[in-house]
């Protein structure tokens, strides 16, 4: 977190703050609060911490709802610095409630099926850290956090590796846990005889997806992926999968609206 507070301070602030200086007394004090405008899941508090000298007192917690008007946290020290960090902190804050607030409707979507929601690896360069803590703050659940925790066999890898059967058995001695992307039933059928254990399904309808999934008949834990949408999730989730994925969590979440107020101290 350190690292990324200070590359998005030196891009904001660079060697300093123009408007502040000039309107703003080098020995103003003020507090200021940041501020829910709309219904919201928050995420990204801790951030404060890093952004602002003490005290900072947070009202809520990531993962907290929010409604219009609660106040999320409240800072106080030189004016000048909290005018000058207050973008990087609404930056930071409206980017990750939007993240949680995504996670927390796509949980909501499923409830009361037995599928969880997995995020994805579609995350701002940089920020997957963040992005996904915030996901988990919603509701959803982390899957990989990158290339190097667990072996997710798709296409290509099957094409390079000489087929299913062989991606598979390549795979085996790296010790991780081993996922498999599948495109049609003979495919499916060649990994489940190859003894995958966990079969990524991918644009497949809801209805297609069932009929694949009785034919597994519990022999892999299966996870669906590709076009789903709050819309849709939990058709997929009422498939009998045990997860479905979805990069919207990440990719397109909106940005909340955060507001900061500063009054003189």
């Amino acid at each position: 977190m350190r690292e990324i507070v200070r590359l998005a301070l030196e891009e904001d602030i660079g060697p300093g703050d123009v408007t502040a200086r000039a309107c703003v007394s080098e020995a103003q004090l003020a507090r200021g609060r940041f501020l829910a405008r709309e219904p919201l899941v928050i995420a990204g508090l801790e951030l404060l911490h890093e952004l602002y000298e003490p005290p900072v007192a947070l009202a809520k917690h990531d993962g907290d709802a929010c409604a219009p008007g609660d106040i999320v946290a409240e800072v106080s020290g030189r004016a000048r610095t909290l005018l000058e960090r207050e973008r990087v902190a609404l930056n930071f804050l409206q980017r990750l409630s939007g993240v949680a607030t995504a996670a927390r409707q796509f949980s909501a979507a499923v409830a009361g099926t037995g599928c969880r929601v997995l995020d994805t690896r579609k995350t701002t360069p940089g920020l997957r850290a963040l992005e996904k803590a915030a996901a988990a703050a919603g509701g959803v659940t982390n899957h990989r956090m990158g290339l190097y925790d667990a072996v997710l066999i798709k296409n290509n890898h099957i094409a390079l590796a000489g087929g299913v059967r062989a991606a598979i058995e390549r795979a085996r001695p790296a010790g991780l846990p081993i996922e498999i992307e599948v495109r049609t039933r003979e495919e499916m059928r060649e990994a489940l005889s190859a003894g995958a254990a966990h079969l990524l399904l991918d644009n497949l309808t809801p209805e297609e997806a069932a009929q694949w999934i009785r034919e597994i008949a519990g022999r892999a834990r299966v996870e669906l992926s590709g076009g789903i949408t709050l819309g849709n999730v939990r058709a997929y989730a009422e498939t009998g999968a045990a997860f479905v994925s979805a990069g919207a969590i990440t990719h397109s979440a909106r940005a909340m609206d955060i507001a900061f107020r500063l009054e003189p101290a």
